[in-house]
Protein backbone atom coordinates (compact mmCIF):
# COMPACT_ATOMS: atom_id res chain seq x y z
CA UNK A 1 0.00 0.00 0.00
CA UNK A 2 1.26 3.25 -0.98
CA UNK A 3 1.73 5.47 2.18
CA UNK A 4 2.11 8.89 2.38
CA UNK A 5 4.42 11.17 4.58
CA UNK A 6 2.68 11.06 8.17
CA UNK A 7 3.51 15.28 8.37
CA UNK A 8 1.67 15.62 4.92
CA UNK A 9 -1.59 14.82 7.12
CA UNK A 10 -1.54 17.77 9.48
CA UNK A 11 -2.66 17.60 12.80
CA UNK A 12 -5.38 14.98 13.01
CA UNK A 13 -8.02 14.74 15.91
CA UNK A 14 -9.33 11.38 16.50
CA UNK A 15 -12.16 11.39 17.67
CA UNK A 16 -14.12 9.03 20.21
CA UNK A 17 -16.09 8.84 23.53
CA UNK A 18 -18.90 10.35 22.96
CA UNK A 19 -22.57 9.90 24.70
CA UNK A 20 -23.66 6.81 22.82
CA UNK A 21 -24.38 3.70 24.22
CA UNK A 22 -21.52 2.78 22.73
CA UNK A 23 -18.98 5.11 24.47
CA UNK A 24 -16.97 2.22 25.97
CA UNK A 25 -16.39 0.52 22.62
CA UNK A 26 -15.29 3.75 21.16
CA UNK A 27 -13.11 4.68 23.63
CA UNK A 28 -11.27 1.10 22.87
CA UNK A 29 -11.57 2.25 19.29
CA UNK A 30 -10.26 5.42 19.12
CA UNK A 31 -7.18 4.74 21.82
CA UNK A 32 -5.86 1.88 19.50
CA UNK A 33 -6.48 3.94 16.00
CA UNK A 34 -4.39 7.01 18.10
CA UNK A 35 -1.26 5.07 19.53
CA UNK A 36 -1.06 3.42 15.95
CA UNK A 37 -0.89 6.85 13.97
CA UNK A 38 1.07 8.27 16.86
CA UNK A 39 3.79 5.56 16.93
CA UNK A 40 4.03 6.42 12.65
CA UNK A 41 4.71 9.65 13.56
CA UNK A 42 1.23 11.41 12.49
CA UNK A 43 0.67 14.41 14.82
CA UNK A 44 -2.71 12.78 16.28
CA UNK A 45 -4.90 14.09 19.52
CA UNK A 46 -7.45 12.87 21.47
CA UNK A 47 -10.91 14.77 20.93
CA UNK A 48 -13.76 13.53 22.72
CA UNK A 49 -17.13 15.68 21.82
CA UNK A 50 -18.26 14.62 25.32
CA UNK A 51 -15.64 16.70 26.71
CA UNK A 52 -15.47 19.58 24.34
CA UNK A 53 -17.26 21.42 22.13
CA UNK A 54 -17.02 21.10 18.11
CA UNK A 55 -16.16 24.54 17.48
CA UNK A 56 -12.72 23.68 19.28
CA UNK A 57 -11.40 21.81 16.43
CA UNK A 58 -11.41 25.23 14.80
CA UNK A 59 -9.95 27.01 17.80
CA UNK A 60 -6.78 23.91 18.05
CA UNK A 61 -6.34 24.48 13.90
CA UNK A 62 -7.07 20.78 13.65
CA UNK A 63 -6.64 20.07 9.79
CA UNK A 64 -8.94 16.86 9.50
CA UNK A 65 -10.64 13.79 11.72
CA UNK A 66 -10.51 10.73 12.25
CA UNK A 67 -13.91 9.65 13.26
CA UNK A 68 -13.99 6.78 15.56
CA UNK A 69 -17.58 7.90 17.37
CA UNK A 70 -19.87 4.73 16.91
CA UNK A 71 -23.52 4.39 17.24
CA UNK A 72 -25.21 7.95 17.52
CA UNK A 73 -23.64 11.16 17.13
CA UNK A 74 -21.11 9.57 15.13
CA UNK A 75 -22.13 7.34 13.05
CA UNK A 76 -25.91 8.62 12.06
CA UNK A 77 -24.92 11.63 10.01
CA UNK A 78 -25.08 14.23 12.56
CA UNK A 79 -21.52 14.86 13.33
CA UNK A 80 -20.76 14.20 9.59
CA UNK A 81 -22.79 17.06 8.34
CA UNK A 82 -21.29 19.66 11.51
CA UNK A 83 -17.41 18.77 10.24
CA UNK A 84 -19.24 19.68 6.58
CA UNK A 85 -20.38 23.14 7.81
CA UNK A 86 -16.78 23.17 9.84
CA UNK A 87 -15.48 22.82 6.32
CA UNK A 88 -13.24 19.80 7.95
CA UNK A 89 -12.01 16.81 6.34
CA UNK A 90 -12.99 13.42 7.69
CA UNK A 91 -12.89 9.84 7.35
CA UNK A 92 -15.66 7.73 6.14
CA UNK A 93 -18.90 7.95 4.87
CA UNK A 94 -20.77 11.20 4.52
CA UNK A 95 -23.99 12.50 5.88
CA UNK A 96 -26.60 10.56 3.46
CA UNK A 97 -24.54 7.51 3.75
CA UNK A 98 -23.87 7.10 7.92
CA UNK A 99 -27.67 8.15 8.21
CA UNK A 100 -28.96 5.20 5.73
CA UNK A 101 -26.78 2.80 7.04
CA UNK A 102 -27.15 3.72 10.96
CA UNK A 103 -31.24 3.08 10.20
CA UNK A 104 -31.56 -0.45 9.89
CA UNK A 105 -34.82 -0.22 8.72
CA UNK A 106 -34.46 2.54 5.97
CA UNK A 107 -31.20 0.40 4.61
CA UNK A 108 -33.33 -2.43 4.50
CA UNK A 109 -35.83 -0.97 2.46
CA UNK A 110 -33.13 0.97 -0.18
CA UNK A 111 -31.78 -3.24 -0.22
CA UNK A 112 -35.15 -4.57 -0.74
CA UNK A 113 -36.18 -1.56 -3.20
CA UNK A 114 -32.80 -3.27 -5.57
CA UNK A 115 -33.65 -6.47 -4.74
CA UNK A 116 -30.86 -7.45 -2.52
CA UNK A 117 -31.42 -10.36 -0.12
CA UNK A 118 -32.63 -9.37 3.34
CA UNK A 119 -34.85 -11.19 5.44
CA UNK A 120 -38.65 -10.51 6.28
CA UNK A 121 -39.68 -8.34 8.83
CA UNK A 122 -42.06 -6.03 10.32
CA UNK A 123 -41.70 -2.77 11.49
CA UNK A 124 -43.46 -1.64 15.25
CA UNK A 125 -43.46 2.19 15.49
CA UNK A 126 -43.90 3.38 19.03
CA UNK A 127 -46.51 6.16 17.95
CA UNK A 128 -48.47 3.56 16.47
CA UNK A 129 -47.63 0.00 18.00
CA UNK A 130 -50.41 -2.25 19.24
CA UNK A 131 -49.76 -4.79 21.49
CA UNK A 132 -52.37 -6.79 20.25
CA UNK A 133 -50.91 -7.28 17.21
CA UNK A 134 -47.29 -9.72 17.86
CA UNK A 135 -49.43 -13.07 17.77
CA UNK A 136 -49.82 -11.89 13.89
CA UNK A 137 -46.55 -10.58 13.33
CA UNK A 138 -45.13 -13.75 14.75
CA UNK A 139 -47.34 -16.28 12.22
CA UNK A 140 -46.01 -13.78 9.77
CA UNK A 141 -42.11 -14.26 9.99
CA UNK A 142 -42.29 -17.71 11.02
CA UNK A 143 -42.40 -17.86 14.71
CA UNK A 144 -38.67 -16.86 15.43
CA UNK A 145 -37.83 -13.41 15.23
CA UNK A 146 -34.87 -10.83 16.17
CA UNK A 147 -35.67 -7.38 17.53
CA UNK A 148 -33.88 -4.57 16.97
CA UNK A 149 -33.95 -0.89 17.93
CA UNK A 150 -33.92 0.74 14.56
CA UNK A 151 -30.93 2.95 15.32
CA UNK A 152 -28.50 1.04 17.98
CA UNK A 153 -25.39 -0.79 17.02
CA UNK A 154 -23.45 -3.24 18.90
CA UNK A 155 -26.27 -5.75 19.30
CA UNK A 156 -27.63 -2.96 21.95
CA UNK A 157 -30.85 -3.66 22.54
CA UNK A 158 -31.62 -6.44 20.51
CA UNK A 159 -33.48 -9.96 21.79
CA UNK A 160 -34.66 -13.32 19.60
CA UNK A 161 -37.94 -14.47 20.70
CA UNK A 162 -39.88 -17.33 19.63
CA UNK A 163 -43.75 -16.26 21.03
CA UNK A 164 -45.87 -13.37 21.18
CA UNK A 165 -45.25 -12.77 24.92
CA UNK A 166 -41.49 -12.47 24.24
CA UNK A 167 -42.13 -10.36 21.59
CA UNK A 168 -44.25 -7.98 23.31
CA UNK A 169 -41.68 -7.94 26.27
CA UNK A 170 -38.60 -7.48 23.53
CA UNK A 171 -40.72 -4.42 21.68
CA UNK A 172 -41.06 -2.31 24.95
CA UNK A 173 -37.19 -3.22 25.71
CA UNK A 174 -36.07 -2.15 22.40
CA UNK A 175 -38.36 1.07 22.91
CA UNK A 176 -35.95 2.22 25.94
CA UNK A 177 -33.71 2.83 23.11
CA UNK A 178 -35.30 3.83 19.66
CA UNK A 179 -39.06 4.71 19.02
CA UNK A 180 -39.05 2.08 15.59
CA UNK A 181 -37.69 -1.33 16.23
CA UNK A 182 -37.25 -3.79 13.34
CA UNK A 183 -38.61 -7.19 13.82
CA UNK A 184 -36.92 -9.49 11.51
CA UNK A 185 -37.14 -13.46 10.78
CA UNK A 186 -34.89 -15.34 12.24
CA UNK A 187 -31.95 -16.90 10.06
CA UNK A 188 -30.98 -20.17 11.43
CA UNK A 189 -27.03 -20.37 9.73
CA UNK A 190 -24.14 -18.62 10.05
CA UNK A 191 -23.34 -14.94 10.25
CA UNK A 192 -20.55 -13.90 7.67
CA UNK A 193 -19.19 -10.23 7.66
CA UNK A 194 -17.22 -8.65 4.89
CA UNK A 195 -14.84 -5.60 5.73
CA UNK A 196 -14.76 -2.70 3.02
CA UNK A 197 -11.83 -0.38 2.65
CA UNK A 198 -11.12 1.98 -0.17
CA UNK A 199 -13.41 0.04 -2.86
CA UNK A 200 -12.68 -3.11 -1.94
CA UNK A 201 -13.78 -6.40 -0.07
CA UNK A 202 -10.86 -7.68 1.98
CA UNK A 203 -11.63 -11.74 3.42
CA UNK A 204 -15.03 -12.45 4.95
CA UNK A 205 -15.06 -13.53 8.56
CA UNK A 206 -17.28 -16.13 9.71
CA UNK A 207 -18.35 -15.73 13.42
CA UNK A 208 -19.58 -18.87 16.40
CA UNK A 209 -21.34 -18.44 19.53
CA UNK A 210 -22.75 -20.67 22.03
CA UNK A 211 -24.79 -17.97 23.09
CA UNK A 212 -28.38 -16.98 21.42
CA UNK A 213 -27.23 -14.78 18.90
CA UNK A 214 -24.22 -12.82 18.51
CA UNK A 215 -24.56 -10.28 20.78
CA UNK A 216 -22.96 -7.11 22.81
CA UNK A 217 -21.21 -10.33 25.47
CA UNK A 218 -20.43 -12.31 22.36
CA UNK A 219 -19.30 -9.45 20.28
CA UNK A 220 -17.23 -7.95 23.13
CA UNK A 221 -17.14 -9.63 26.45
CA UNK A 222 -16.91 -13.83 25.96
CA UNK A 223 -13.61 -16.16 25.29
CA UNK A 224 -16.40 -18.43 23.67
CA UNK A 225 -16.77 -16.71 20.19
CA UNK A 226 -14.99 -18.49 17.70
CA UNK A 227 -13.61 -16.39 14.64
CA UNK A 228 -12.46 -17.74 11.28
CA UNK A 229 -10.47 -15.65 8.33
CA UNK A 230 -10.06 -17.40 5.71
CA UNK A 231 -14.24 -17.97 6.74
CA UNK A 232 -13.90 -21.57 4.65
CA UNK A 233 -16.10 -20.40 1.96
CA UNK A 234 -15.31 -21.94 -1.63
CA UNK A 235 -13.50 -18.88 -3.90
CA UNK A 236 -16.80 -18.76 -6.04
CA UNK A 237 -18.88 -18.12 -2.92
CA UNK A 238 -16.43 -15.63 -1.42
CA UNK A 239 -16.03 -13.83 -5.00
CA UNK A 240 -20.11 -13.40 -4.47
CA UNK A 241 -20.42 -12.24 -1.05
CA UNK A 242 -17.45 -9.84 -1.70
CA UNK A 243 -19.60 -8.42 -4.77
CA UNK A 244 -22.61 -8.46 -2.52
CA UNK A 245 -21.23 -6.23 -0.25
CA UNK A 246 -19.42 -3.86 -2.22
CA UNK A 247 -23.33 -3.79 -3.79
CA UNK A 248 -25.23 -3.25 -0.51
CA UNK A 249 -22.72 -0.78 0.45
CA UNK A 250 -22.57 1.26 -2.24
CA UNK A 251 -26.44 1.12 -2.57
CA UNK A 252 -26.71 2.76 1.10
CA UNK A 253 -24.14 5.31 0.33
CA UNK A 254 -21.22 4.13 2.03
CA UNK A 255 -17.85 5.28 1.09
CA UNK A 256 -14.45 4.67 2.41
CA UNK A 257 -14.28 2.21 5.14
CA UNK A 258 -16.99 0.06 6.37
CA UNK A 259 -18.36 -3.19 7.10
CA UNK A 260 -21.81 -5.28 5.91
CA UNK A 261 -22.89 -8.36 8.11
CA UNK A 262 -24.70 -11.10 6.50
CA UNK A 263 -26.59 -14.69 7.82
CA UNK A 264 -25.78 -17.80 5.38
CA UNK A 265 -29.15 -19.99 5.53
CA UNK A 266 -28.96 -23.88 5.48
CA UNK A 267 -29.25 -23.70 2.22
CA UNK A 268 -26.32 -21.47 1.30
CA UNK A 269 -28.61 -18.16 0.45
CA UNK A 270 -26.63 -15.20 2.22
CA UNK A 271 -29.18 -12.33 3.70
CA UNK A 272 -28.04 -8.61 4.26
CA UNK A 273 -28.20 -7.81 7.83
CA UNK A 274 -27.02 -4.38 7.92
CA UNK A 275 -24.12 -1.88 6.60
CA UNK A 276 -21.65 0.00 9.62
CA UNK A 277 -19.68 3.37 9.14
CA UNK A 278 -17.69 3.12 12.08
CA UNK A 279 -17.17 0.06 12.77
CA UNK A 280 -14.81 -1.46 15.63
CA UNK A 281 -11.49 -0.34 15.93
CA UNK A 282 -9.81 -2.50 18.63
CA UNK A 283 -6.97 -4.94 18.34
CA UNK A 284 -9.09 -7.57 18.48
CA UNK A 285 -11.87 -6.17 16.12
CA UNK A 286 -12.92 -8.11 12.72
CA UNK A 287 -12.17 -5.12 10.48
CA UNK A 288 -8.04 -5.33 11.57
CA UNK A 289 -8.80 -9.07 11.32
CA UNK A 290 -10.10 -9.17 7.93
CA UNK A 291 -7.07 -6.70 7.06
CA UNK A 292 -4.18 -9.00 8.66
CA UNK A 293 -5.41 -11.95 6.82
CA UNK A 294 -5.20 -9.09 3.16
CA UNK A 295 -1.59 -8.48 4.65
CA UNK A 296 -2.26 -5.18 6.07
CA UNK A 297 -1.04 -4.45 9.72
CA UNK A 298 -3.41 -2.45 12.30
CA UNK A 299 -1.28 0.73 11.42
CA UNK A 300 -1.50 -0.04 7.59
CA UNK A 301 -5.21 0.01 8.31
CA UNK A 302 -5.50 3.50 10.32
CA UNK A 303 -3.14 5.05 7.63
CA UNK A 304 -5.52 3.85 5.40
CA UNK A 305 -8.82 5.14 6.97
CA UNK A 306 -7.10 8.95 7.97
CA UNK A 307 -6.42 8.84 3.96
CA UNK A 308 -10.09 8.85 3.42
CA UNK A 309 -10.47 12.20 4.78
CA UNK A 310 -8.68 13.39 1.38
CA UNK A 311 -12.03 12.39 -0.84
CA UNK A 312 -13.42 15.86 1.41
CA UNK A 313 -10.46 18.00 0.83
CA UNK A 314 -11.25 21.15 -1.09
CA UNK A 315 -15.13 20.69 -0.31
CA UNK A 316 -16.86 23.72 0.63
CA UNK A 317 -19.82 23.15 3.37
Amino acid sequence: MDQKAPESFGKVAVMFGGNSAEREVSLKSGTAVLNSLLEVGVNAHKFDPAEKPLTDLLVEKFDRVVIMLHGRGGEDGSLQGALQQLNIPYTGTEVLGSALCMDKIRSKQVWQSLGLPTAKYKIADKRSYDAGSCKVIMDSLGNEVMVKPAQEGSSIGMAKVDNAQQLETAIQDAFKYDNKVLIEQFIHGSEYTVSILNGEALPSISMTTPRVFYDYAAKYQADSTVYSCPSGLSLHKEAALAELALEAFDAVAGSGWGRVDFMQDKLGKFYLLEANTVPGMTEKSLVPMAAKQAGLSFTDLSLAILTTSELFEGKEA
